[in-house]
């Protein structure tokens, strides 16, 4: 069974995977309506009409069947609102990975088992093999695409049964097989990079749709430096992001970034740039691939966002999942992104970032 949104990844795979003599079965998921919104933009990227007949032609023309699954209910429940509750916790969430650990992988066996699909596969440029009885995530081959970032949180029952096609191909490559397919189209379609269900990428939108009166209630907070300063009034703490420096309409004349959100306090501390560095964090909602379990003082690169290059750290497991020590300062550590492990190319586990220390006086 393939994931198929219509775009020109999962169309590959699903056709790679069809030549080399799988019986394939095609699933393209609705995941959401964006009219149900209130947006003013029409639906773009996975969740579009044009996008199910794309993915629906592909199959229809290499004699393989495909259908339309529509997981709007489980995806709305889970997804769209650990959304909305980590922005009103201050935090910064990545649904995207929430989706994937949480619904789209399940979703994909619960109907694979239904039609006795052996696999499920994805157009993911990342690898997955097994070594010494566990299923594990590396990096894929193409540095500027890999994928395994996103992928941290699946369980292991879940990874025994993928399969990520892709992952040993450049993106480059995979233009020219769709081209070799037939395909030309694909290898023009451009990518979408928007969260699904906020096409329009106007997230601070979404969230006053989505929460009444939110704009209202938490508007005539306070900027503040790290000493506590009051530098001026703020439109509300969910509006903004650590590592924010646009958008914020206040002049302090020089550029100036948002360091930490207090919603207890409905506060945004702004600093300088070098004031986004961190030498610590702690991480929960541990999830493990390549080990069963960390052991205290392992090295590892650690990524917090899916461009991130990368940090060198060390790993301490606590009580609440695992402490992380950088050699050298972190920029941009952000409480509700993920925080991704890695070995070499492997992905140890990964975790969602809970807290670092606050740099306003206590």
């Amino acid at each position: 069974m393939v994931a198929m949104s219509g775009g020109i990844d999962s169309t590959v795979a699903a056709l790679m995977l069809h030549e080399q003599g799988y019986e394939v079965v095609g699933i393209t998921m609705k995941t959401w309506d964006y009219a149900s919104a209130g947006g003013s933009k029409k639906e773009t990227g996975c969740c579009n009409l044009d996008s199910f007949n794309d993915a629906r032609a592909a199959a229809v023309h290499h004699g393989f069947p495909h259908f339309i699954l529509d997981i709007r209910d489980e995806f709305g429940d889970f997804v769209i609102d650990n959304f909305v509750d980590e922005y009103l916790a201050g935090r910064t969430p990545n649904p995207c990975v929430m989706c994937n650990t949480h619904i789209k992988w399940k979703a994909l066996l619960k109907r694979a088992n239904a039609m006795d699909c052996a696999f499920i596969a994805t157009g993911h440029y990342a690898k997955v093999r097994e070594e010494n009885g566990r299923h594990v995530i590396s990096k894929g081959l193409d540095e500027t695409k890999d994928q395994s970032y996103v992928l941290w949180g699946l369980p292991q029952e879940l990874l025994g049964r993928t399969l990520l096609p892709l992952g040993g191909f450049r993106k480059t490559e995979i233009r020219q097989m769709a081209h070799d397919f037939g395909y030309p189209e694909l290898a023009k379609k451009s990518e979408s990079y928007e969260i699904c269900f906020v096409p329009d990428n106007d997230y601070r939108g979404f969230l006053k749709r989505r929460v009444d009166g939110l704009e209202e209630r938490l508007n005539g907070g306070y900027f503040v430096d790290r000493t506590g300063r009051i530098l001026g009034k703020h439109k509300g703490y969910p509006f903004y992001t650590v590592g924010q420096r646009k958008g914020l309409d206040i002049a302090l004349g020089k550029p100036v970034f948002v360091t930490e959100i207090v919603p207890e306090t409905n506060t945004v501390v702004l600093g300088d740039e070098e004031d986004l560095n961190r030498s610590e964090m702690q991480v929960g909602k541990i999830n493990m691939i390549k080990y069963d379990h960390i052991p205290e003082g392992m090295e590892s690169i650690v990524k917090i966002r899916y461009k991130d290059k990368g940090t060198l750290a060390t790993l301490h497991p606590n009580a609440s999942g695992v402490g992380v020590h950088f050699y050298e300062d972190a920029k941009g550590v952000a409480p509700g992104q993920s925080a991704v492990f890695y070995e070499n190319e492997d992905v140890i586990g990964g975790g969602i970032i809970t807290r670092y220390a606050s740099m306003l006086p206590q």
